[in-house]
């Protein structure tokens, strides 16, 4: 996979959608009634791949097909291996499983104490306020409930979760996620979130939302008031490749960056899609460009029919070396596998020490240069031991 990043290039336009008047298309309600939802409506537009064709036909069984106007407009139609129409059309893949594959790869209903709420950190909880999101990721996690296309029967329950929240004190943090809550009406979120703020003990509140990327329309001046009113609110969007990041997708962020959300970006690990250190970089580079931090890179969940999206992880270990030292440190984000069967996010890094002694510790730089620390005030570093370069 070769990528030049073109640092001037924006994306901007309604693409095959010219004809509809600019009101429409920045409504997000009328995103998302015109959603692409069915192989019908797919093959107006582009000529599938059989095994796309093969895909749309058992997405219903798996997880439901959708797609904004607005992110439709960035798959080349052309190419059957474009990095966005991979994220988002279904695949005959999606229809095998894997032995190691599993339904709540992260087992999230094992941490569940009532409905809506993953409990699995001391000090925070995840709160599944919906099942519906703008457009599907055809990797999704949470695959089993999202769309409710496994008749999952997932109902939020918020009263239930908050009063969940209000009775266990050591929760400091809550992230909303589902689905999408940025799906939620401007009413019911602003309620969410004052019953939130009401809590004494909640500290931090969170939304994981890739509504920005597939519909950015969404991030209103209404919207955003809610965020200030209630901030500070921080927010992961989900970015993957750099052909997403759009002006649109921009001007969405410094609407948020405005309001007062700080903002990260969490990027999964994809083959065919972002496993290659020049996406990589030039992603992580536009990101920054539109005030969003790379936070984590996550290797791809064992969620069943992901085998052919899974990146072998030493590609992520080489992807992460090759940024470490050769781009600011913001852009770094930390490479994760968020452990199979609920064992949380494990960090994977590069193996840069070399060796710990009772007295130093000697490590590689991004350059493979060998370096020592003493670990012990007055001890002599052994000659053998001493630094290679010296500033």
């Amino acid at each position: 996979m070769a990528y030049t990043e073109d640092r001037d290039y924006w994306f901007e336009g309604q693409g095959l959608w010219q004809h509809v008047p600019p009101d429409y298309w920045n409504d997000w309600g009328w995103q998302l009634k015109n959603r692409i939802t069915s192989v019908e409506q797919l093959e107006q537009y582009m000529t599938l791949t059989d095994a796309e064709r093969r895909g749309c036909e058992h997405a219903n069984h798996k997880l439901a097909l959708a797609i904004t106007p607005y992110f439709f407009n960035l798959i080349d139609r052309d190419d059957p291996d474009c990095p966005i129409r991979r994220q988002v059309i279904p695949r005959e893949e999606e229809m095998f499983v894997a032995p190691e594959e599993m339904l709540d790869s992260l087992g999230e209903d094992a941490h569940s104490p009532v409905p809506g709420i993953v409990h699995r950190y001391p000090d925070r909880v995840l709160f599944l306020v919906t099942d519906r999101c703008a457009a599907y990721c055809r990797y999704c996690t949470r695959s089993r409930l999202v769309s409710n296309a496994q008749d999952y029967n997932f109902h939020p329950e918020y009263e239930q979760g908050l009063r969940y929240i209000e009775s266990h004190p050591e929760v400091r943090d809550v992230l909303l996620s589902g689905g999408d809550p940025l799906l939620l009406g401007d009413r019911k979120l602003d309620h969410l979130l004052s019953r939130l703020r009401a809590i004494k003990h909640v500290e931090f509140i969170r939304i994981g939302s890739r509504i920005p990327v597939f519909l950015p329309q969404r991030i209103t001046p209404e919207l955003c008031e809610i965020f200030r009113r209630h901030g500070p609110i921080w927010m992961s969007i989900h970015v993957n490749h750099p052909r997403e990041c759009t002006a649109a997708l921009r001007d969405a962020c410094e609407r948020l960056a405005f309001a007062g959300v700080p903002l990260g970006n969490q990027s999964v690990l994809l083959r065919g899609v972002n496993d290659d250190a020049e996406v990589m970089r030039a992603l992580v580079h536009r990101l920054l460009r539109m005030r969003v931090r790379p936070y984590y890179l996550y290797a791809c969940d064992l969620i069943t029919g992901s085998a052919h999206f899974r990146a072998d992880v030493r590609k992520g270990i080489e992807i992460m070396q090759s940024l470490r030292g050769h781009t600011t440190g913001y852009a770094v984000p930390q490479f994760v596998i968020d452990a199979p069967g609920g064992g949380g996010k494990v960090p994977i890094n590069p193996d840069y020490v070399e060796k710990v002694t009772d007295t130093e510790i000697v490590f590689r730089n991004f350059e493979g240069r060998v370096f020592s620390y003493p670990l012990v005030p007055g001890k002599s570093v052994p000659a053998e031991a001493q630094p290679a370069f010296r500033p």
